[in-house]
């Protein structure tokens, strides 16, 4: 992006008044279009089907094995509360600390300036170091910082597929795996606005994956725990589906009461188009959610042209 005069993201929403101010935003309509990308990019295709994985998307994935690696050096603590391991605090600090230096190595030299940006949308996307908490907001936050590296053309239109595959599937494996280990919360109301808790986009995409397969994988099958554990390598929904089973028990219409519903529409492809039109309602319409979102040059708040 030549010529960017890059800026501190900071806050818009500031009240339910401005949500209609984001909706109209060019950073809406620019995140909104991203994310229909990488799911059109992901249709029909499986996680274990060839696709490219270039340089940069190794850089990323790099990336968050660092970050990975960053919790065995800030190992949990005893303490008398059971969730919110205070550890996790000692971890983000890192974050905070090297995040600069690590997205340097993604972008070139003349477009150093935009990690003022990407940095933001970066720390973002790993939880909340006060709460200890994680929902689907920080998960739009890092979502928006891929969308910031194709629009910066640090990513390229043929990593899309990738982009979910290899990084996004890194991503959450690594979220994951910090909920495990520092007892993190759902953010908001108990998960209300993520479909497992912590997650909402990977069912989106997974669901686009799964669009041609109503016969030997339909809807129905997603309580079926065996089915889920048998296709979790091929399938991010199967995967999401599975970690569920991993980490709750009881009945799962009881515990997963939205995906319980989910399993009765027809097809993939309802699945799909119901799901986009929930994430528009249930997170980027929510003002609890997107509060929290900032805005720089990048991704702006002004109004997409007439």
């Amino acid at each position: 992006m030549e010529g960017m005069n890059y800026m501190e993201p900071k806050r818009e929403i500031l009240s339910p008044i401005d949500m209609p101010r984001w909706l109209k935003s060019q950073a809406y309509h620019e995140f909104l279009g991203f994310i229909m990308a990488l799911n059109n990019a992901v249709k029909e295709k499986t996680m274990q089907s060839d696709y490219i994985k270039s340089e940069k998307c190794e850089k990323v994935v790099q990336l968050l094995e660092i970050l990975d690696k960053w919790i065995d050096e800030c190992p949990a603590v005893d303490q008398p509360v059971r969730f919110g391991n205070t550890a996790y605090r000692d971890w983000f600090t890192k974050l905070e600390t090297e995040s600069e230096t690590l997205l340097k190595d993604l972008l070139p030299s003349d477009q150093s300036g935009a990690i003022l940006e990407l940095q933001a949308y970066f720390k973002d996307g790993f939880g909340n170091k006060t709460r200890i908490d994680y929902g689907s907001g920080h998960e739009a936050s890092f979502t928006a910082f891929l969308c910031c590296l194709y629009k910066l053309n640090v990513l390229q239109e043929s990593d899309y597929t990738a982009t979910v595959f290899h990084i996004f599937k890194r991503y959450l494996d690594l979220m994951r795996r910090l909920q495990k280990v520092y007892r993190m919360e759902p953010a908001g109301s108990h998960g209300v606005w993520g479909l497992d808790d912590f997650n909402f986009l990977p069912f989106f995409w997974g669901s686009a994956q799964l669009s041609d397969n109503n016969y030997a994988l339909r809807p129905n099958s997603i309580p079926e725990q065996k089915v889920c554990n048998a296709n979790k390598n091929e399938y991010l929904f199967f995967d999401c589906i599975n970690n569920i089973h991993e980490v709750k028990t009881g009945p799962f219409f009881e515990h997963s009461n939205t995906l319980w519903g989910i399993s009765s529409v027809q097809t993939w492809s309802k699945v799909n188009s119901g799901l986009l039109k929930m994430y528009k309602a249930e997170v980027l319409s929510k003002f609890p959610v997107m509060q929290h979102f900032v805005f720089g040059s990048i991704l702006s708040i002004e109004p997409v042209p007439t």
